[in-house]
């Protein structure tokens, strides 16, 4: 029997105003293992990474099982999604003896996702930046904590682009480029302190409040308790808040803006070293 275990981290992207380019990976993960040879039932989204890795490899297509172990919620706006394709991809990778390069399955991850920003964090770990093909990534400290807010509702991506304009205002741009360009410089360079007031975001996030209409509230309240600053994760309904200082005052203060919602907090760090495979037992034919 092959089999082998890959475990990839969930992740947090946009960042506020970094829509589909900026992302971190954070220290939750799942473990997706893939078993060659067993025939079962494959979900949709196993079935088409399958498809587009041996699409991609042109390898013999081969029969396999898929379980999905681990903590990262799904729709919630962490990458969950992202997690199993790359999960399976790197799998498929290990499986096959293909060896593809990281940098090509997280392309085909990400052309699977229909956006890079988990993608990229998920298969290489830390601060990630894409621009079309190309990924820069950066460490980020163990100081800097992420306060995660999980609502209990999901957030359907699809469900939550349809709700953005066509067009936004000049204004709105300029703010959104010099805050993504912030961040940016604040990770690269480890000086976390300039993140205060840079994840403000003009292009999804007000009008992703009909989903989530006590976002600005939770901003707020983390913003007021300590926090840098504070992003709605992906397309939701995860709220993110990040820090230097007092992680649990602030986790506190963001859970009291939604006492009529059930939801938790989960404090954590980044992940820096993202996907890897955990567990191999490959034997030869």
């Amino acid at each position: 029997m092959q089999q082998v275990t890959v475990r990839v981290p969930a992740s947090t992207s946009n960042l506020g105003p970094g829509f589909d380019c900026l992302g971190v990976a954070l220290r939750i993960y799942n473990n997706v293992v893939v078993t060659r040879g067993a025939k079962s039932r494959l979900p949709p989204i196993a079935r088409a990474a399958a498809d587009l890795f041996f699409q991609r490899t042109r390898d013999t297509p081969f029969s396999f099982s898929i379980s999905v172990k681990g903590d990262v919620p799904s729709s919630r706006g962490l990458g969950g999604s992202a997690t199993v394709r790359l999960g399976i991809l790197l799998a498929m990778n290990y499986l096959s003896g293909t060896r593809l390069e990281k940098s090509s399955i997280f392309q085909l991850c990400g052309q699977l996702e229909g956006h890079p920003d988990n993608a990229a964090p998920a298969a290489f770990g830390g601060f990630t930046i894409v621009r079309e093909q190309n990924v820069q990534r950066f460490h980020v400290s163990p100081a800097l904590f992420f306060v995660l807010l999980i609502p209990n509702f999901d957030v359907e991506t699809l469900a939550a682009r349809k709700l953005l304009p066509l067009q936004v205002t000049r204004a709105a741009a300029i703010e959104n480029s010099a805050n993504a360009s912030a961040i940016t410089a604040a990770f690269a360079s480890g000086n976390y302190q300039n993140l205060r007031g840079a994840f403000r975001d003009q292009l999804h996030q007000p009008y992703r409040e009909k989903l989530i209409p006590f976002l600005p509230h939770v901003i707020t309240a983390a913003e007021k308790a300590g926090a840098l600053g504070a992003f709605l994760s992906g397309s939701g309904s995860t709220i993110a808040a990040v820090t230097l200082t007092k992680p649990r005052q602030i986790a506190e203060a963001m859970h009291r803006k939604i006492e009529k919602y059930d939801a938790r907090t989960v404090i954590v760090c980044a992940d820096n070293r993202g996907a890897r495979l955990v567990q191999s037992s490959i034997s030869s034919h």
